[in-house]
Formats: structure tokens, sequence, C-alpha cells
């Protein structure tokens, strides 16, 4: 899978650095497979949910953050448009508010 973008991980492990190697894991295991389906991620990943549409929200370090996605499993062109990365609390609060 192509990862768009990359630089909203970094941004958010420079705030919170033991997030660091959960979301390079996340990011490892993204780019190095090729997801056809939500069925296919969730055999991955185990904890994740599908908000509808294209939104998937996969729970990161051990349930500490959330990484709030747009996957796209086009044909040959998989690809993972990263949209939040948030503390737990981060994401209650935005999800509390309908803005997710």
């Amino acid at each position: 899978m192509r990862v768009i973008s990359r630089k909203k991980l970094v941004e958010f492990w420079k705030v919170h650095t033991e997030a660091q190697p959960p979301l390079r894991a996340w990011f490892s295991l993204m780019t190095g497979r090729r997801f056809e389906n939500p069925h296919q991620v969730r055999e991955a990943f185990g904890s994740v949910d599908f908000l509808g549409g294209h939104t998937t929200v996969f729970d990161i370090g051990g349930n500490k953050y959330r990484l709030i996605a747009d996957m796209r499993y086009d044909a040959g062109l998989g690809r993972v448009y990263v949209r939040h990365v948030l503390t737990h609390a981060e994401y209650d609060r935005l999800s509390r508010a309908g803005r997710l």
C-alpha cells in the first residue's frame, strides 16, 4: 500500500516520542502489504474500526493512540490517506463533538 502522508506520523511522534515505535511498525506493515478489502486489514491488525465510506480507525500502541485513515483498495493502486494521528483522549473528544 502507498501511505500518504508519512509526514503526519513523523509530526506526531516528534511530540509524542513514545508513539514512534508503534507508528513505525504500522507504517512498515502497511507499506509491506497490499490490502484488497477491509477483511484483510482486520486480519492483519485485529483492532481496527471501519466508520463507513473509506474511513478506518487503527488502535496504535496498545490503544494509546488512534490513527484515522481513508483506505482505497482500487485495483493496483492501494492507497492509505492518513487523516489524523491522535491520542486516545483527543480522539474521544473529537468523536463526542461529531468532528470525525
